[in-house]
């Protein structure tokens, strides 16, 4: 099992993935990662990592980054480019989150209702994304296009 994480300005989402089906999930704000971080021991966790693109990007951006060094610098995590998602799921750099979010359905099966819950229970918004950062973490050995410097940084130490 592992946890999968979308980073945002304000909060995050996770996903706990057991490989088959979504275990637990929920959002958190960012002002306490630490707290969430700490629930997670045990479990490997991967955070969607931000690529620049040669584009202008604006203040949410920035926080977003902030907040996945802050859990970076708390816990290991893998840090997983949306582009690698995109290309494990979907087979292509282009593809845009309804294809991402199809992808999953097509492979593990609808969300299902509280009632008849299907595998991808408790799945909408951010959640989607942290499904997907979780399923390909899951799937694909660490990419040459993952950030490491963490991990050097805490080897050195």
């Amino acid at each position: 099992m592992l946890i999968g994480i979308d980073p945002g300005p304000r909060e995050f989402s996770w996903v706990l993935w057991d490989g088959s089906r979504v275990v637990a999930c929920g959002d958190e704000p960012n002002y306490q990662p630490g707290a969430f971080l700490t629930r997670s021991v045990g479990y490997p966790v991967a955070v969607e990592w931000i690529e620049s693109f040669g584009m202008a990007v604006g203040r949410e951006v920035f926080e977003t980054v902030f907040s996945i060094g802050r859990m970076a610098a708390m816990k290991n995590v893998r840090l997983v480019p949306r582009r690698d998602v995109k290309l494990h799921l979907c087979g292509s750099a282009r593809a845009k989150d309804a294809n991402i979010r199809q992808a999953l359905i097509d492979r593990f099966g609808p969300v299902g209702t509280r009632k008849n819950p299907g595998p991808l229970f408790g799945i909408s918004n951010h959640r989607w994304a942290a499904l997907a950062v979780a399923v390909t973490a899951f799937d694909v050995a660490t990419t040459e296009h993952e950030a490491t410097f963490h991990l050097a940084e805490a080897t050195v130490a």
